[in-house]
């Protein structure tokens, strides 16, 4: 049971990353082809595409966070770790799949958000509160399964 949990460890933070590189790629290409549009028209390039880009970052954080705070009670009480393996396979999973699902929508989000920033659309500020709104579904994930950790 003891590479159960040890599994959960790595899917959490893994999954997590997986959906911070899908976010990322889908606002990046989209913030990339914003730019392209900009420098052909002789536009200054708009800065507010790389806060768009780099939001789906934080999914990651969260799931390093909850891996290491787990890993601390694991190494200081090997006991835990081995007859709790599959409560912390579960939640590494169920952890990482809010904060991938999480950060990939929140990319999607971000693209459009380019996107209508691209045609001159204003309200910046609502785009990155729609993108917060996903971003508390990852913050939710991460600790609704940190309170579910076995002492």
């Amino acid at each position: 049971m003891e590479s159960f949990g040890q599994l959960g460890f790595g899917l959490c933070l893994g999954l997590a990353a997986i959906g911070s590189a899908l976010g990322i790629g889908a606002a990046g290409s989209a913030a990339a082809g914003a730019w392209a549009k900009e420098a052909k028209a002789g536009k200054n390039l708009n800065f507010s595409y790389i806060i768009l880009t780099g939001m789906p970052l934080s999914q990651t954080i969260y799931a390093f966070a909850l891996m290491q705070i787990s890993l601390k009670g694991a190494v200081y009480n090997p006991e835990m770790l081995a007859v709790n393996g599959g409560a912390l396979l579960s939640i590494g999973v169920g952890c990482g799949l809010a904060q991938l699902f999480s950060a990939w929508m929140q990319g999607k989000i971000g693209a459009a958000a380019c996107r209508a920033i691209s045609e001159g659309e204003k309200g910046l500020v609502f785009m990155i509160i729609a993108m917060g709104i996903v971003e508390t579904v990852g913050l939710f994930g991460f600790v609704f399964m940190l309170r579910m950790m076995p002492s």
